[in-house]
């Protein structure tokens, strides 16, 4: 087995604690849905927030899915670039699993879907 990165991102439409719980909890669903993966197969899970991001921590969402108690969670701050995507949240889960890199599905919702629409094909 070895450790690979799954990505992932999405968008919310205002900066409200329900929507940034709703649309992570929906995303880190997809990736792991998508993969395969098992909670037990987590190492660990970053998930950064834009800056306009200030209703509650995206790891929130995470940390209440169902077995997930002992994935360790970080939250954290996406640098503020001027003309990036607004009200975006990444997620960078880092798992150990037997599939190759090029078998990994990264998963872009909503608006995010632009970040890397060479990947969004895949899902």
């Amino acid at each position: 087995m070895t450790v690979r990165g799954v990505r992932g991102a999405t968008t919310i439409v205002e900066d409200r604690e329900d929507l940034i719980i709703h649309e992570t909890a929906k995303l880190v669903k997809k990736m792991t849905e998508v993969n395969g993966i098992q909670a037990e197969d987590i190492a660990s899970v970053i998930l950064s927030a834009t800056t306009d991001i200030k209703s509650a921590f995206p790891a929130k969402a995470v940390r209440s899915i169902e077995g997930w108690k002992y994935v360790p969670v970080m939250s954290t701050h996406e640098m503020d670039v001027p003309g990036s995507l607004p009200l975006c949240i990444r997620v960078m889960m880092h798992v150990n699993s037997t599939k190759t890199q090029k078998q990994i599905e990264h998963i872009y919702l909503n608006e995010a879907i632009k970040l890397r629409p060479d990947l969004v094909a895949k899902s």
